[in-house]
């Protein structure tokens, strides 16, 4: 590995002093053996004059649904549209399916006069109350969580990384595992520093503004049992409407067989929900194998964790995170390179560590993507200008 992803002293949870290291392995594993990923974006759609939120979403959507299929679907608000990828297990088509994807959508969303944008809120305010779209569901849901909706004048866009997992039992149990590790990659893929036509001050103000809704945030330390008691009481207290508002960073999946992390803000270079992606299932190789070896997770503080989440969404990559295990805050990239470190017995095993190394040098020398738009920002001197080179990296994946 280069010094990019070379791990700081002192580490991260996860590599508790108990516990043995495993060393890394340069041999891959064969194609059998490995765990499928997949990805869904959502991507905010702007009008070509103003550059605020358009709800052209239905339109976008009949025009792609004869080529896509499922794999581009609505989304709470219409001027919002997701699109899926297919399970696969290799990153290289998983990059090329992205691009796809993105490529139609993009094309779609120039004939409805609008932008395909991919960032955690929209750079500029919407000109009126965004519309909700027309499902039942969300209906519904409008109707019971207006004091989270506010005056409908924002909107988030996440990216959700699935892994595949064989039973409920062991998405959770690799969730617990997983755990310490989300702010990590939260901070990779801040993308959201600007709120209504102001600088929040954030590297993803999408973290905050996602939190208002109930159970956004760490998943709890659940077995199978616990979990569906959890959500059954969740249910009959009125917490939540139905169970696909479990919204934990990390949850399996209620409509495929995969855990599925919820920390990324989308990102309009495809590097990211690439390396999200690689990281995210060399990660789970390694955690599957303490997993099934019956070790436990390591304890994280809940107030900890949290500290963690709001450092990765406040600074990103630009400042420092906190190291669960010694309390400590550290640079970032420290926290970055422990994590490769971890991964890397995954990595190295499904033939990704070259790339995850080539793609954490990129990251390291154009920043994020928090620090890509203000830079953006700064030179251009225009929100505009923003939101135009936005949409060309969007479209150019």
């Amino acid at each position: 590995m280069t010094a990019t992803v070379s791990a700081a002293a002192g580490g991260i949870a996860g590599d508790g002093p108990a516990r043995r290291k495993e060393p890394v392995r340069s041999v891959r594993m064969p194609d059998r053996t490995l765990l499928t990923m997949g990805v869904e974006e959502e991507f905010l759609l702007v009008d070509r004059g103003s550059r605020a939120p358009a709800g052209r979403a239905p339109q976008v959507i009949a025009a792609t649904r004869g080529i896509l299929g499922g794999q581009v679907q609505q989304e709470f608000y219409t001027t919002q549209v997701e699109t899926c990828t297919r399970p696969t297990s290799d990153s290289a088509e998983l990059r090329a399916e992205l691009a796809r994807l993105r490529a139609i959508v993009s094309r779609a969303s120039a004939d409805a006069c609008c932008l395909l944008v991919a960032s955690g809120t929209p750079v500029l305010p919407p000109e009126q109350p965004l519309e909700v779209t027309h499902d039942p569901r969300y209906q519904r849901m409008a109707a019971r969580y207006a004091h989270v909706l506010g005056d409908r004048r924002q909107v988030v866009c996440g990216c959700h990384v699935h892994i595949g997992m064989p039973d409920r039992a062991r998405a959770l149990a690799l969730s617990s595992h997983m755990r310490p590790w989300l702010p990590v990659l939260q901070s990779l893929a801040a993308n959201s520093p600007f709120n209504r036509g102001t600088d929040s001050g954030y590297a993803s103000w999408r973290w905050v503004e996602h939190a208002l809704w109930p159970t956004v945030g760490p998943a709890p330390v659940l077995d199978e049992a616990r979990y569906e008691r959890t959500v059954e009481t969740l249910l009959r207290t009125g917490r939540l409407m139905d169970r696909r508002m479990i919204y934990w960073f990390a949850r399996p999946s209620e409509h495929v067989p995969t855990l599925e992390i919820r920390v990324a803000d989308v990102n309009s270079d495809l590097d990211v929900p690439v390396l999200l992606a690689v990281l995210v299932r060399g990660l789970a190789t390694v955690l599957c194998r303490d997993v099934e070896a019956g070790l436990q997770p390591t304890p994280v503080g809940s107030r900890a964790l949290h500290t963690a989440h709001r450092l990765a969404a406040l600074h990103g990559l630009a400042g420092d995170g906190l190291d669960l295990r010694s309390g400590l805050r550290v640079p970032a990239w420290d926290l970055v390179g422990a994590l490769v470190e971890r991964a890397a017995p995954g990595l190295e095993g499904a033939g990704d560590m070259p790339m995850t190394v080539t793609l954490l040098d990129r990251l390291r020398a154009n920043g994020g993507g928090a620090d890509r738009q203000r830079r953006t920002h700064r030179r251009l001197r225009s929100l505009h200008a923003v939101v135009d080179a936005l949409a060309e990296s969007t479209a150019a994946g």
